[in-house]
């Protein structure tokens, strides 16, 4: 029988850690499965549906930059993901063998600040791209905001506050910073091999928190920037492991492990 195998899809996909997290749940569990990084290009993502479509051992993707918001062109959309958040970062098999995008960026951004009084608190985000998508969405849901969007495209991060319903302004990137509970980095900026994100974070309060969707490296010179100002921190191995859960129980229809995080937060900052 066929290895029943996943994988991630983006480009440039070798920092991704989520072969890891998945293939270290498979060990645990004793699943005779694999999870793998496969880079695909913009101009190859029909392609690699329409071959994957074919394929029994295939049980689905995870779906990362540039490919959250072209990836819904390719598949099904049950969940209205399209309408609601614009993005997907999970691609499965439903029950009748049909693709179908759903998205675990927005519980999994959550997770890690769910503690957190966000109801009415000003927030900054630096980005408009898929997981902006998603970031915003999760946002409204909890009532979060005014919302000041640092973007390169001012229009369409304007467009982004107006979807979601969310009060706001967009700003250039380099733009002076306002006071904010919460500052979020949903940009490539500050990724390995990617333009460095450089913030002067003075005007943000004591008690604000910075958060850095950035994984790779982990500690990136904006967590660095707020540590150094004694601010509180959330890293991007939070919202990976978070929004990875969720997929993986679309993947191999069971949950992972329990009990086993510390071990596994070792293995991926190594």
């Amino acid at each position: 029988m066929t290895k029943r195998y996943a994988e991630v899809i983006g480009d440039p996909i070798a920092h991704s850690k989520s072969p890891l997290i998945h293939n270290f749940w498979l060990g645990k569990l004793g699943i005779d499965g694999d999870y793998r990084a496969n880079q695909v290009a913009p101009d190859g993502l029909e392609h690699y549906f329409s071959q994957r479509r074919e394929d029994p051992a295939w049980s689905g993707c995870n779906v990362t930059i540039p490919h959250k918001i072209a990836a819904l062109e390719h598949v099904d959309d049950p969940g209205g993901v399209r309408d609601s958040i614009g993005a997907i970062n999970t691609v499965a098999r439903g029950p009748d063998g049909a693709l179908f995008g759903t998205n675990t960026d927005a519980a999994g951004f959550l997770g890690p600040i769910l503690d957190m009084p966000l109801d009415g608190a000003p927030v900054i985000l630096i980005g408009s791209g898929g997981a902006a998508n998603a970031i915003l969405f999760a946002l409204a849901q909890v009532g979060a905001g005014p919302v000041t969007m640092l973007a390169r495209n001012a229009l369409k991060a304007a467009a982004l506050l107006a979807r979601f319903g969310l009060k706001g302004d967009v700003k250039a990137l380099d733009a002076a910073l306002p006071p904010a509970a919460l500052l979020i980095n949903a940009s490539p900026l500050g990724m390995k091999g990617q333009e460095p994100l450089q913030l002067d974070l003075s005007p943000l309060p004591d008690d604000a928190i910075v958060y850095d969707i950035v994984y790779a490296p982990l500690e990136t010179a904006l967590l660095r920037a707020a540590r150094a100002r004694g601010l509180e921190t959330v890293d991007g191995l939070e919202m990976l492991v978070g929004q990875a859960a969720l997929a993986f129980e679309l993947f191999f229809d069971v949950p992972p492990p329990e009990g086993h995080d510390e071990e596994l937060r070792a293995k991926l900052v190594q």
